[in-house]
């Protein structure tokens, strides 16, 4: 049933949401002229990587120089692709990872490697399932770069506070879930973007 939903409203969304594309795209372009996508390896279901599909939001080759974001400080990130992150668009291409299969529109986040990496035992059984483009960790966090903004250590904050409570709510998601509950998320997630700002 999970998968259905997927795939028929991953489908019906990337074709409603052609002139959203395109338009971004172009003003993609226009800021730092480019690749349209950005395209990251990505932990999957089974601990397997996968290309995980964004609209790129920083400046070419921004990423060799860290993977975490940091909110207002970072200087990486293009005028457009602040107000594409802020409202959450550059994840819009995820939708094709969700027809695809590598993703479901509700499910733990997927992680880079460097990170997984860390994890213990218990942590892993977040890969037992599909990963999402939204889970009830990303509305918590949805301010998660400005947290990391205002630490002197931004990723020791993450390995050491963040990654850890957002592993813990994925893994209670996991053991108690449904397809009523993954509709709150979703429509939890629609309100904490565009409604609570």
């Amino acid at each position: 049933m999970k998968r259905l939903f997927d795939v028929v409203l991953s489908f019906i969304s990337l074709i409603v949401l052609i002139p959203v594309f395109i338009i971004i795209g172009i003003l993609i372009l226009i800021d730092d002229f480019g690749n349209i996508f950005y395209i990251q390896n990505r932990v999957g279901k089974n601990n397997n990587d996968f290309k995980l599909l964004k609209f790129r939001t920083m400046y070419k080759y921004s990423d060799k120089k860290g993977l975490l974001t940091i909110g207002g400080k970072d200087n990486r990130i293009t005028p457009i692709g602040r107000f594409v992150r802020k409202y959450k668009l550059d994840e819009l291409p995820q939708l094709i990872n969700v027809l695809k299969g590598d993703m479901s529109f509700v499910g733990p986040r997927p992680e880079v490697r460097k990170y997984v990496d860390l994890y213990n035992n218990e942590q892993l059984k977040v890969l037992n399932v599909r990963p999402g483009i939204t889970d009830y960790a990303s509305i918590l966090y949805k301010n998660e770069n400005d947290l990391l903004a205002k630490s002197e250590n931004p990723e020791k904050l993450y390995i050491e506070k963040i990654m850890p409570h957002k592993l813990s709510i994925n893994l209670d998601y996991i053991n108690d879930n449904s397809w009523f509950k993954d509709l709150k998320i979703i429509f939890n997630t629609l309100f904490a973007v565009f409604v609570k700002k």
